[in-house]
């Protein structure tokens, strides 16, 4: 660019208040020397616009400050300026330049803590502490259920034929079936015959005839035993817990279905004659056994 369109810029730059400072001391020191502006950049390694741009104190165009200040001062040397004076200047000018604007800040609203999850996590732990003494309290003595089997203390003896003659034959154990239910002794059911037939009750050998295919029992107790007797037709003929000293005769169509809960305290005969129970190693665990007379 020439000198001649230089000196139309210069004498268009509007006048400020104070002196030339930094670049602008530089460019009016090369205009008072008559050097011009290719020449400066030639020397400094510059393009004409960087140059013009430094003597216009726009050093961000130079790039990091470092080259801005090292331009200056190989600028001030060439056109025999004191270099304090320049840099001194481009502090001046860069430090209100950087004076960072003052931002008011906000006060901080103070958050309010809700009380929402407090109360639920109170309930929370309120119905789970519940629930754990619910299951886990212990259960009230008294509302307890007696589980134990209600059995009258009469026997109960279904009605038959009790007038027959006892027909003496040898008992017959071929049936004989020992059965090992579990140990939990029944529970009494609800009793279905009549219970007002009288309680049999008579000594071994004492026993009547009985007719064609009806079958005479006698049990005799030395303990509690629980008992259930039927014949052959599913009637039911003893269905009651049996105590020490009691006698019971029975009688129906054979052949008995017998369930005897402790059968070492239970003795039989059949028709007249001794019944041998089976041989067990535990006499006083249930045993269930087919009785007949032939």
């Amino acid at each position: 660019m020439s000198d001649d369109v230089e000196k139309k810029q210069d004498e268009t730059a509007p006048e400020e208040g104070h002196g030339p400072m930094g670049g602008e001391r530089l460019a009016e020191a090369r205009r008072e020397q008559q050097i011009s502006v290719y020449e400066i950049a030639k020397e400094l390694h510059l393009d004409e616009p960087k140059v013009r741009a430094l003597e216009r104190n726009e050093f961000d165009v130079l790039g990091a400050p470092v080259f801005a200040k090292g331009h200056l001062k190989t600028y001030a040397q060439l056109v025999h300026i004191d270099v304090a004076d320049v840099l001194s200047d481009y502090y001046q000018l860069t430090r209100a330049a950087a004076v960072p604007p003052v931002i008011p800040t906000r006060p901080r609203v103070r958050r309010e803590l809700s009380p929402g999850p407090w109360i639920a996590a109170l309930v929370v732990v309120i119905v789970v502490a519940t629930l754990y003494w619910w299951f886990t309290r212990p259960l009230d003595p008294a509302a307890q259920v007696d589980e134990s089997p209600i059995v009258e203390d009469s026997m109960i003896v279904a009605p038959g034929e009790t007038g027959e003659d006892t027909v003496t034959t040898p008992p017959d154990t071929s049936d004989a079936e020992v059965i090992e239910p579990p140990v939990q002794e029944p529970v009494a059911e609800p009793v279905t015959e009549p219970v007002n037939q009288p309680v049999i009750e008579s000594e071994p050998g004492s026993s009547p005839p009985v007719e064609d295919g009806q079958m005479r029992v006698l049990v005799t107790y030395s303990g509690d035993c629980w008992t259930e007797i039927s014949d052959a037709r599913g009637r039911r003929l003893l269905f009651a817990l049996g105590k020490d000293g009691r006698t019971v005769e029975l009688s129906g169509v054979e052949p008995f279905n017998v369930l005897l809960g402790n059968p070492g305290n239970v003795s039989l005969r059949v028709n007249g004659e001794d019944y041998a129970l089976p041989a067990t190693s535990r006499p006083d665990r249930p045993m269930r056994l087919t009785i007949s007379g032939s």
